[in-house]
């Protein structure tokens, strides 16, 4: 693979809250080492609702998808034009975040143990904007009189039902009302309306801890039980949730993201939809305390805290470990679109 650094580069271009300045290939971080055939995975997933812009490379793709690292390499370079990703002001370093699904007991039915509710969407949601603040709803019998009958699931911790609101969706070790288990996942159905809030932030004012990472907070309210529902209505937002059965072939990939498509572990982002459009490959570089990055990866998610032109949520897949990356990833990044010549 050769970049030619006499070829002449197209102008920049100005998308949504992002100017987009085009780049030689040799511009990117660790270009010529990742395993691409990692990220050919979610591009075919990218490729079932791709958009008119990628529509057409989408038979390459697939063909490609049993190609080597290098024809991958060398297809991009024929066929796609990085732009760098900067601010309309200049700013080509932005943040990068973590996100991942939850796997957690619940129960069907509410017991001695399991008594923290999930709810899917009220029906009254439409009829008020913003509906009732998560406060309200624990304490106005008007908005509890809403929620009656739309409990989908109990868990035993209120802490990982507010991980579970803030992630999105979730997988869940259901036990039904005659005893048996089921893994199913509860995928994001709709909000209140009401602005988010850190909990992680709130405590941090407070001065009650240092480390506002999910431990850290977990282990707080383990020693502070009566001041948890305080700081849980310090984040007014609350999620709704519809249930989606899990085949073992949905179990090797995480909920479906803003572009209608199953997202991949480790490959695929959360970005800023007014400044790169869902589907986009993105070259994504970021470096820090937690893990150094420079990889293929694809657009295909947003979320209410994702805005921004370098800005991107990394989606690090389900369980434990995942969960130890995503509470603590919060380091620079820098990012390129690669867009169709």
């Amino acid at each position: 693979m050769t970049d030619d650094l006499a070829s002449a580069l197209p102008p920049p271009m100005v998308r949504g809250k992002s100017r987009w300045t085009p780049v030689h290939w040799s511009e990117l971080p660790g270009f010529s080492e990742d395993s691409l055939h990692e990220a050919w995975n979610a591009w075919i997933k990218s490729c079932e609702r791709p958009g008119q812009v990628f529509a057409a490379l989408c038979s390459d793709v697939r063909r490609l998808s049993i190609g080597s690292d290098q024809q991958q390499r060398a297809w991009m370079v024929s066929r796609l034009q990085p732009f760098r990703v900067e601010s309309l002001q200049g700013e080509a370093e932005g943040l990068l975040t973590s996100y991942f699904e939850p796997v957690i007991d619940a129960s069907r039915t509410p017991t001695a143990q399991f008594t923290v509710p999930l709810y899917q969407l009220p029906s009254t949601l439409g009829q008020r904007k913003p509906w009732y603040t998560r406060q309200e709803m624990d304490t106005l019998p008007a908005a509890q009189a809403e929620l009656r009958g739309r409990e989908l699931a109990y868990l035993s911790d209120p802490i990982d039902a507010l991980v579970l609101q803030i992630q999105g969706s979730g997988r869940v070790r259901m036990v039904q009302a005659d005893g048996s288990v089921r893994m199913v996942r509860l995928a994001y159905a709709g909000s209140n309306d009401q602005p988010y809030k850190s909990v992680g932030r709130w405590l941090l004012d407070q001065g009650a801890i240092q480390d506002a990472s999910w431990p850290g907070i977990k282990a707080w309210a383990r020693q502070n039980p009566d001041k948890v529902q305080e700081m849980l209505w310090s984040n007014p937002r609350m999620i709704f949730f519809r249930e989606e059965p899990m085949s073992e072939l949905d179990a090797s990939f995480g909920p479906r993201g803003a572009q209608g498509v199953p997202l991949t572990p480790g490959r695929s982002i959360a970005v800023d939809p007014a400044s790169v459009p869902y589907g986009t490959p993105v070259w994504l570089a970021s470096g820090g305390p937690q893990v150094t990055l420079q990889r293929l990866v694809l657009a295909q998610d947003t979320g209410s805290a994702i805005v921004g032109a370098v800005r991107a949520d990394y989606f690090a897949g389900w369980g434990t470990e995942a969960g130890e990356l995503a509470g603590r990833l919060k380091q620079p990044l820098r990012m390129w679109v690669l867009w169709p010549r």
